[in-house]
């Protein structure tokens, strides 16, 4: 990570080296908000590995889908929150902690390395954010995710005092 760098100049960067559309549709596929602000807090609700319209990596891990191909997931899921972020309040630079992460990975009944997955999103948050994207986490194996993705993410962040 480039200390000189800010957040989204690393954002920006991390998209263009894996070629990550991070402007594509961040829209809900219901009735429900991608993202909440309450107060100094940003809610994001989950997102699935999905870049112009497109579910990338469906299918089940430890079946269909190998640990590279999960980690490319949640990186993929972790990036599209972090693109929402900018687009609700203009910068990541105003975020003060990602709090908390929890990534869901659809999975076979005995794949059991579940953190090792959701690695691939915490990867990204802390490449991304440095020292504010140190988070708590929770992993679950389930059975079933919207459109067969593999991963789904979701996060809570809180903001800056300057960002409110």
């Amino acid at each position: 990570m480039n200390a000189h760098m800010t957040c989204d100049e690393r954002f920006i960067a991390l998209a263009q080296e894996f070629d990550y559309d991070i402007y594509g549709e961040n829209t809900a596929g219901g009735h429900y908000a991608p993202l909440i602000r309450h107060h100094d807090e940003l809610y994001i609700s989950g997102l699935v590995p999905r870049m112009n319209g497109i579910i990338h990596y469906p299918g089940r891990v430890g079946l269909e889908l190998d640990m590279a191909d999960a980690q490319a997931a949640a990186s993929i899921s972790a990036m599209r929150g972090l693109a929402l972020i900018v687009d609700a309040i203009g910068s990541l630079d105003k975020i003060k902690s990602l709090i908390r992460v929890t990534v869901y990975v659809k999975s076979t009944a005995d794949f059991v390395d579940l953190s090792e997955v959701a690695n691939g999103a915490s990867d990204v948050f802390r490449h991304v954010l440095g020292d504010a994207g140190k988070h708590t986490r929770t992993t679950v194996g389930v059975y079933q995710l919207p459109k067969n993705a593999a991963i789904e993410v979701d996060m809570i962040v809180a903001l800056r005092p300057s960002a409110l």
